[in-house]
This record gives C-alpha cells, sequence and structure tokens, in this order.
C-alpha cells in the first residue's frame, strides 16, 4: 500500500481522498490547502489527518506527493517534492505552460522519482475496450479522428473558483482538452496540428469561448479538435474515431458506441477489468503517464491557445 500527501482539498482534490479511500492499493496519510476551511471540511467529513503547513506534510510518511492545485503552482510544489525523493502524482495540465512542465519533467529525471499524471480515462474499462478495439483492427483502417466538446457556460456550474475562468490558467482547452489529447497521443502516436483557430473575448483576464483545430497523426491519419463554451444545449464531449469497417464514439467521458454502415449505432458493453491509478503506481505499470508524456501534452495545448498577434485567428 502506497502512502499519499494531499496538496489542495478543492473538489478535485476531495475527489481524490474518496478515489483512494475506496481503493485497498493506497492511503491518504495528510492533506494541505491553504483555505483552512477546507482543510478542516475534509478532515471532519472523511476523517483524514490536516496539517498546518506544507512542511509539516512533506515530513510526513508519504510516498507520493498528489498536487490538486491551481496550474501555475505545480512546477514549484513538484520541484520540492522531487527534492526530498517524493513521487509525484500532478492533475492535469502538468502545468501551466511548457516551459513550467518542461521544469518539472527535467527535477523528475535528476532527482530519480517516479511520476505520474491523474487521466481517468487511461484506467477506464470502457476506454481500455476501445483501444483494444481500435489497435486490433475491429474497425478497420483508421480514416480520420475527431473531438467534439460542447459546454453550455464556462466555468461549469460545479467547478465555480477565482482561476478556472482565466486565461493564463483555466479554460475548457486546458481543463478537458488534456484528457483526448492524451489518449490521441498514446492511441496514435505524436500529433502535428496543421492550424488552429482560438476565440478569446475582449476582456484579457477571461479564457477562450471557442477552438477549432485540424492536423495529423503520426500515422497520417487527419484529426480535428472543436470545442465551444456558450452554446444554446447540454453539455457533450463527443471522441469519435472513424474506421473503413466502423465508428466508435466515446460520449460524455463513460459511454462507448459502435456503428457500422447499415446498422444501428449500439453501446459496446465490456467486461474488461483494469487495474486502477493507485495499483498501477504501486506496480510502476507502462499504462502511468509520466511527467514526459505530461509535457507532450503541455506542448500541444500551448500550441492550441497561442494568440495570434492582430487577432484570433491563426
Amino acid at each position: 500500500m502506497i502512502a499519499i500527501g494531499i496538496i489542495g482539498a478543492g473538489i478535485v482534490g476531495e475527489r481524490i481522498i474518496k478515489q483512494i479511500q475506496q481503493d485497498d492499493a493506497a492511503q491518504v496519510e495528510a492533506v494541505y490547502d491553504t483555505d483552512k476551511s477546507r482543510l478542516k471540511y475534509v478532515e471532519e467529513q472523511y476523517g483524514v489527518a490536516v496539517t498546518d503547513s506544507l512542511d509539516e506534510l512533506f515530513q510526513a510518511d508519504i510516498d507520493w506527493v498528489y498536487i490538486g492545485t491551481p496550474p501555475n503552482s505545480h512546477a514549484e510544489l513538484a520541484e520540492t517534492a522531487a527534492r526530498r525523493g517524493l513521487h509525484v502524482l500532478c492533475e492535469k495540465p502538468l502545468a501551466h505552460d511548457a516551459q513550467a512542465a518542461q521544469a518539472m519533467a527535467e527535477s523528475a529525471t535528476n532527482n530519480r522519482i517516479h511520476t505520474a499524471m491523474h487521466f481517468p480515462l487511461m484506467y477506464s474499462p470502457i476506454v481500455r475496450d476501445m483501444a483494444i478495439r481500435i489497435k486490433s483492427g475491429d474497425i478497420g483502417k483508421i480514416r480520420r479522428i475527431e473531438l467534439h466538446t460542447v459546454f453550455p457556460v464556462w466555468p461549469r456550474p460545479w467547478q465555480q473558483n477565482p482561476w478556472i475562468g482565466s486565461r493564463d490558467q483555466g479554460g475548457f482547452v486546458r481543463e478537458v482538452f488534456p484528457h483526448y489529447l492524451q489518449l490521441m497521443h498514446r492511441l496514435f502516436g505524436a500529433l502535428e496540428i496543421a492550424s488552429h483557430q482560438a476565440d478569446f473575448p475582449e476582456d484579457r483576464e477571461k479564457c477562450e469561448t471557442g477552438l477549432i483545430a485540424h492536423g495529423k497523426t503520426q500515422q497520417g491519419s487527419p484529426f480535428l479538435l472543436s470545442g465551444m463554451s456558450g452554446a444554446g444545449q447540454t453539455e457533450l464531449l463527443q471522441f469519435k474515431v472513424y474506421g473503413e469497417d466502423g465508428v466508435l464514439t466515446l460520449e460524455n467521458w463513460s459511454r462507448l458506441y459502435r456503428e457500422e454502415q447499415g446498422k444501428t449505432r449500439v453501446e459496446v458493453q465490456t467486461e474488461t477489468i483494469v487495474p486502477s491509478l493507485f495499483e498501477e503506481m504501486e506496480e510502476q505499470s507502462t499504462f502511468l503517464v509520466g511527467f514526459d508524456e505530461g509535457l507532450v501534452v503541455q506542448r500541444y495545448i500551448d500550441q492550441l491557445l497561442q494568440e495570434p498577434t492582430g487577432g484570433n485567428q491563426s
């Protein structure tokens, strides 16, 4: 069993605490947050030990540190943990930009620590089933990959905080796209983004409202990325892989559909059993997404959010 110290007791930190308490491979040893009211809440709600300072958390009897704070604090926290010889599990995106992300990856290598990122899709039975189908040729030669995301409002009602709607740290491209960019990179190899158009509001403090991008995978398959907030429909996330013999659609994170010509779309059920994130951390599995892979994803994000001079298009 691995012992984890939690930094950040916000929405995602609370979710990690719940995950750990439902998993036999890990335990929460200590929790720290600058918000004392949140600390008190998780202490009472989940019965976890809390600390008064970061230094106290780093000195606790832990193997791993989980970082669930805003992106611009990831690098400093991860490098501090690495210098102390602690392994690091980090939320996505890896950092607020590729320069900070690279510093994190280099620090991990130099201090010889293990790293992992919290990409739940990698530990989802239905996503693992989807990957097996693609790799085995179940839908034939891949013709195109598409990601479509629509948000009625951003930030969403359940994730209100000071930074998640900001241009320098937040937005759906940083918060949602990394999950699918990482999955695409793992399934199809390096992604070459040929062009993109990112739409931003006049308020320089606020994040993007739209994105369209296209490019091709390492294998030559074209891909399309589309995201929009402020649209008049319910939230929708669709990751579609088009093959010559069929199409697979991962919808709203956890529902997989398969269709082929002349047949009705059917939902795929799976009996695939996969280890949890914490079991993979304990075993140092190849399914773990380390900081090196997180850096690759960070570079994709930076490119997509690059603001051209003189307008909203590139």
